[in-house]
């Protein structure tokens, strides 16, 4: 499998979680038929054997609490898993939701915070001196979201879309600057973004002096679920540097496979591709056409 240009960390193809966990922005059935099929992680840990023997290396993964158990079979095995890496997407928006409505706001900071001399006196001082110590519980939460992958490979960890792009709309740039330089700092890792609105994101990393940021987004030849449109994000793909992860090339499969990938792989900036697949013949299939179409694109220019 080709390696990206410019980023040792970042191959060619990545594996996403989404059918791990009954996500499927289509068909609500074949949703709830995936989340049966992988109610156990042995059925998860057999895909993922899978894609590292097709030669897929990188799982992109949310910081689902099952992550943990996947992440300690692999610790544990790692002959079965030459050369493995996650991408860590974070939070797992769900488990902070039902978390507040468990247990409230200063509830879930105790659960998920250590119990140090600061995080104290936030708690005391309630919510109105945590507004002023944003940094550290949002530090603080990378750190307890990455504990999972401890002693494992992990070049890259992403923001999630949910957080990306409510921070986008509040205008609260600086929070990917904390981000980005607590990833760099604590983990010699490079910081990612996902996001529903790519040519905004590009816009408010520019402004907190991020370069070329790794980004992912949906990405696709008919514009499916590319919020704004499609000219907008090959707009902002034409006149700003990034390193794009296209995510729905296939629409759902709404676009047959070969010309899915023979498009996006002829885009300009597209530096990944993530897909998700629960059948060895798919991610094999899925591997050949990228690696096909990826090597005609660089005889190409």
């Amino acid at each position: 499998m080709p390696t990206a240009a410019g980023n040792k960390g970042m191959d060619r193809l990545l594996f996403g979680d989404n059918q791990f966990f009954g996500v499927n922005h289509v068909s609500e059935t074949k949703a709830m038929a995936q989340l049966m099929q992988f109610q156990d992680d042995v059925e998860i840990i057999r895909v993922l054997k899978d894609v590292s023997d097709e030669g897929i290396k990188t799982f992109m993964c949310t910081t689902h609490e099952r992550m943990e158990g996947i992440a300690d079979h692999i610790r544990q095995h790692p002959q079965d898993f030459p050369d493995f890496k996650f991408f860590p997407c974070m939070p797992y928006a769900h488990k902070y939701a039902n978390a507040v409505t468990e247990e409230g706001i200063l509830g879930t900071l105790r659960k998920y915070l250590p119990e140090d001399g600061m995080m104290s006196s936030i708690l005391k001082g309630g919510v109105a001196l945590a507004n002023k110590d944003v940094e550290f519980i949002a530090t603080a939460l990378i750190d307890a979201e990455m504990k999972m992958f401890h002693g494992l490979s992990t070049p890259v960890i992403f923001l999630q879309n949910v957080v990306v792009d409510l921070l986008l709309g509040l205008k609260f740039h600086e929070a990917f600057r904390i981000f980005a330089a607590h990833v760099r700092r604590r983990y010699n890792a490079e910081p990612g973004f996902i996001t529903m609105n790519l040519p905004a994101l590009l816009d408010a990393l520019e402004v907190v002096g991020e370069e070329n940021p790794i980004v992912c987004a949906n990405f696709n030849k008919i514009g499916f679920r590319v919020s704004g449109g499609q000219e907008a994000y090959l707009a902002a793909l034409a006149k700003r540097k990034c390193r794009l992860i296209a995510m729905s090339v296939f629409a759902s499969g709404a676009i047959p496979a070969e010309e899915a990938v023979a498009w996006v792989c002829a885009q300009h900036n597209v530096e990944s591709i993530v897909f998700g697949a629960s059948r060895r013949s798919n991610i094999r299939s899925t591997r050949d056409l990228v690696s096909k179409y990826s090597e005609a694109e660089m005889r190409v220019s």
